[in-house]
């Protein structure tokens, strides 16, 4: 039996349905409960011809020039659940399951190809362009979980989003197709939901569906049949719902909502999935005006604070939210993986884990810590929207401390 793929939603509106010209990204990762994720910046930069780039499994050929990436990952593996890049570019995946077995053997996680397509692409379509190449070279495969006692693996799926238009590419093995978002709301979650309208899509996809024997090519071609296992393709509905609810009013603030909601499923705290890290971001369509990316870089989004970042050059960098590094010690990087589990814990973790179990065991004071934070990420959202809004030019040296000094507070009030 396929283990089922963690329930993560991603979510992306566009106006009309947005606010004021805005473009919302957001992200619930759903991953094994105990995995820590840390929020790790790379600056762009250049490489030598004919340099490598070690990613979680493989080696593969670095390209001559890395954007800027700000990301929220597993901390044992190389890539990323989501992240954004200097230019716009947001890119989110979905572990998904096809009928086609997903390979154990190792090649680029999907998690990868989040991040090589946010270093390699300056729009949401020249990244995806980086993924597809790259899964046409290396394929994808290789455990998904810090987990040496089994091997998990699936097929991706991806939201890629800048300030013009989104993309959901879904794949199974080397085989892709996508399609164009330029309005409306759209959410993705850990099913294929592309049907007839493919506006890309692998040379061969058709071919090789026909030659398994998966379409006859007499109906219309339709990706989730095709590829889904057969009772597997429902629509995620519930998020998708509350955000056209907010009717052309989605904002940072409503697409934080929408993580939080326990309810609706799409805030995941169940036996073995617990949304360990969350984002959400706003790309004004005015390319004059900065993208702003929240992270919580600690789980469970309701009882996370929302922290917002800017890219500007030598932004601060924020080792609180960063995980140990262990080096070539680490028993992610040793064959054969996963034979002991580190402790991964940054010190935003550990000291988050404080406050939920303050809040499990004291609710006056656990409730009385929470509203005190949410007040902090109003203010955050606040002065973000300040930003959003005012005519001139933003000076870089008023936000190039915000991410840190958003960790900084939150840090002093678990104190």
């Amino acid at each position: 039996r396929m283990a089922a793929a963690p329930p993560s939603y991603c979510f992306v509106a566009f106006p009309p349905c947005s606010k004021d010209g805005l473009v919302v990204f957001g992200k619930n990762s759903a991953r094994p409960r105990d995995e820590v994720q840390e929020v790790v910046y790379f600056a762009a930069a250049d490489h030598d011809p004919g340099s490598k780039v070690e990613c979680t499994y493989i080696e593969i050929e670095q390209v001559p020039k890395t954007h800027a990436v700000v990301l929220s990952r597993p901390s044992w593996l190389w890539g990323a659940e989501m992240g954004a890049n200097e230019h716009g570019v947001c890119v989110a995946n979905e572990a998904v399951v096809t009928r086609e077995p997903a390979s154990e053997s190792e090649a680029l996680l999907g998690m990868d190809l989040v991040r090589l397509g946010l270093e390699r692409g300056a729009t949401a379509k020249e990244a995806l362009d980086v993924i597809v190449a790259l899964l046409e070279e290396h394929g994808q495969g290789g455990n998904y979980y810090e987990d040496g006692s089994s091997c998990h693996t699936f097929q991706s799926a991806f939201l890629i989003v800048d300030r013009s238009e989104a993309w959901i590419l879904e794949t199974s093995g080397k085989y892709w197709a996508a399609e164009k978002i330029t309005e409306g709301v759209k959410c993705i979650c850990n099913q294929l939901s592309l049907t007839t309208k493919i506006d890309a899509e692998h040379p061969e996809l058709r071919n090789y569906v026909r030659s398994q024997g998966w379409w006859n090519g007499d109906s219309d071609f339709n990706f989730s049949e095709v590829f889904s296992l057969a009772d597997e393709h429902l629509a995620c509905s519930s998020g998708k719902e509350s955000l056209e609810k907010q009717g052309g009013d989605v904002s940072a603030q409503a697409m934080i909502d929408v993580l939080r909601d326990k309810d609706s499923g799409v805030c995941v705290d169940s036996e073995s999935f617990l949304t360990t890290a969350s984002i959400v971001s706003v790309l004004p369509q005015d390319p004059s005006f900065p993208c702003v990316h929240y992270f919580t870089g600690t789980p469970d989004p309701s009882r996370s604070i929302f922290k917002p970042f800017i890219f500007v050059d030598d932004v601060k960098l924020v080792p609180k939210v960063q995980s140990p590094s262990f080096g070539n010690d680490d028993p992610a990087k040793k064959i054969p993986r996963f034979q002991e589990k580190p402790d991964r814990r940054h010190e935003l973790y550990k000291a988050h884990e404080w406050a939920r179990s303050l809040l499990e065991t004291d609710q006056d004071k656990g409730q009385k810590l929470m509203s005190i934070m949410l007040d902090l990420e109003k203010q955050g959202l606040e002065a973000m929207e300040d930003i959003l809004t005012r005519t001139e030019i933003l000076d870089p040296a008023e936000v190039v401390d915000l991410f840190y000094d958003c960790v900084d507070t939150e840090l002093k009030f678990f104190k």
